[in-house]
Protein backbone atom coordinates (compact mmCIF):
# COMPACT_ATOMS: atom_id res chain seq x y z
CA UNK A 1 0.00 0.00 0.00
CA UNK A 2 1.33 3.43 -0.93
CA UNK A 3 2.30 5.82 1.87
CA UNK A 4 0.68 9.20 2.50
CA UNK A 5 2.02 12.37 0.87
CA UNK A 6 4.99 14.15 2.40
CA UNK A 7 5.93 17.81 2.12
CA UNK A 8 9.24 19.30 1.02
CA UNK A 9 10.55 22.78 0.25
CA UNK A 10 12.91 24.36 -2.23
CA UNK A 11 13.99 27.64 -3.78
CA UNK A 12 14.42 28.41 -7.48
CA UNK A 13 17.04 30.42 -9.38
CA UNK A 14 15.32 33.73 -8.54
CA UNK A 15 14.90 33.02 -4.83
CA UNK A 16 11.22 32.06 -5.05
CA UNK A 17 10.20 29.53 -2.39
CA UNK A 18 8.11 26.46 -3.24
CA UNK A 19 6.32 23.79 -1.24
CA UNK A 20 6.14 20.33 -2.86
CA UNK A 21 3.59 17.75 -1.68
CA UNK A 22 4.62 14.33 -2.99
CA UNK A 23 4.20 10.59 -2.66
CA UNK A 24 7.46 9.29 -1.15
CA UNK A 25 7.51 5.95 -2.96
CA UNK A 26 7.12 7.52 -6.42
CA UNK A 27 8.82 10.93 -6.51
CA UNK A 28 12.59 11.18 -6.74
CA UNK A 29 13.02 14.87 -7.56
CA UNK A 30 11.51 18.05 -8.98
CA UNK A 31 13.55 20.38 -11.16
CA UNK A 32 12.52 23.91 -12.07
CA UNK A 33 13.40 25.61 -15.36
CA UNK A 34 13.29 29.39 -15.79
CA UNK A 35 14.62 32.05 -18.12
CA UNK A 36 16.99 34.39 -16.30
CA UNK A 37 17.22 38.17 -16.78
CA UNK A 38 20.14 37.75 -19.22
CA UNK A 39 17.97 35.51 -21.42
CA UNK A 40 19.75 32.29 -20.50
CA UNK A 41 17.66 29.20 -19.69
CA UNK A 42 18.47 27.72 -16.28
CA UNK A 43 17.41 24.41 -14.72
CA UNK A 44 17.88 23.74 -11.01
CA UNK A 45 16.91 20.90 -8.70
CA UNK A 46 14.09 22.35 -6.64
CA UNK A 47 13.57 19.37 -4.36
CA UNK A 48 15.07 15.91 -3.94
CA UNK A 49 13.21 13.20 -2.00
CA UNK A 50 15.38 12.16 0.96
CA UNK A 51 13.51 8.84 1.43
CA UNK A 52 14.10 5.57 -0.36
CA UNK A 53 11.01 3.71 -1.57
CA UNK A 54 9.59 1.27 0.96
CA UNK A 55 6.81 -0.11 -1.24
CA UNK A 56 5.54 0.03 -4.80
CA UNK A 57 3.63 3.24 -5.52
CA UNK A 58 -0.08 2.89 -6.09
CA UNK A 59 -1.69 3.27 -9.53
CA UNK A 60 -2.61 6.90 -8.74
CA UNK A 61 0.09 9.48 -8.08
CA UNK A 62 -0.34 13.12 -7.06
CA UNK A 63 2.23 15.89 -6.82
CA UNK A 64 1.40 19.46 -5.81
CA UNK A 65 3.67 22.47 -6.30
CA UNK A 66 2.81 25.68 -4.50
CA UNK A 67 4.66 29.01 -4.57
CA UNK A 68 2.72 31.24 -2.18
CA UNK A 69 4.68 34.37 -3.15
CA UNK A 70 3.42 34.14 -6.75
CA UNK A 71 0.01 32.52 -6.11
CA UNK A 72 1.15 29.54 -8.21
CA UNK A 73 -0.62 26.41 -6.98
CA UNK A 74 -0.81 23.38 -9.27
CA UNK A 75 -1.50 19.71 -8.66
CA UNK A 76 -0.67 16.96 -11.12
CA UNK A 77 -2.60 13.71 -10.84
CA UNK A 78 -1.59 10.62 -12.75
CA UNK A 79 -3.35 7.30 -13.16
CA UNK A 80 -0.74 4.74 -14.22
CA UNK A 81 -1.90 1.20 -13.27
CA UNK A 82 1.08 -0.43 -15.02
CA UNK A 83 3.57 2.02 -13.48
CA UNK A 84 5.16 2.95 -16.80
CA UNK A 85 5.50 6.75 -16.43
CA UNK A 86 8.94 7.87 -15.25
CA UNK A 87 8.84 11.63 -15.84
CA UNK A 88 6.26 14.40 -16.10
CA UNK A 89 7.09 17.81 -17.63
CA UNK A 90 4.77 20.72 -16.86
CA UNK A 91 5.05 24.27 -18.17
CA UNK A 92 2.99 26.99 -16.57
CA UNK A 93 2.73 30.75 -16.57
CA UNK A 94 3.19 32.53 -13.27
CA UNK A 95 0.06 34.38 -12.16
CA UNK A 96 0.22 38.16 -12.49
CA UNK A 97 1.33 40.73 -15.02
CA UNK A 98 4.59 39.16 -16.18
CA UNK A 99 3.10 35.85 -17.32
CA UNK A 100 6.61 34.38 -17.11
CA UNK A 101 6.81 30.70 -18.06
CA UNK A 102 8.20 28.26 -15.51
CA UNK A 103 8.79 24.58 -16.20
CA UNK A 104 8.81 21.68 -13.75
CA UNK A 105 10.34 18.26 -14.38
CA UNK A 106 8.90 15.70 -11.98
CA UNK A 107 10.86 12.41 -11.94
CA UNK A 108 10.05 9.11 -10.30
CA UNK A 109 12.31 6.80 -8.30
CA UNK A 110 13.07 4.61 -11.31
CA UNK A 111 14.29 7.51 -13.49
CA UNK A 112 18.06 7.12 -13.85
CA UNK A 113 18.79 10.75 -14.75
Amino acid sequence: MARHNREGRGTDQKGQSYVVSYQPDWLRQVKVSRTLENGRQSTKTLFRNPDTPETEPGPRVRTRINAPGTRLDIEIGLVDPQRLVTRIIVETRLPGKSGETVGFIISDQRDAE
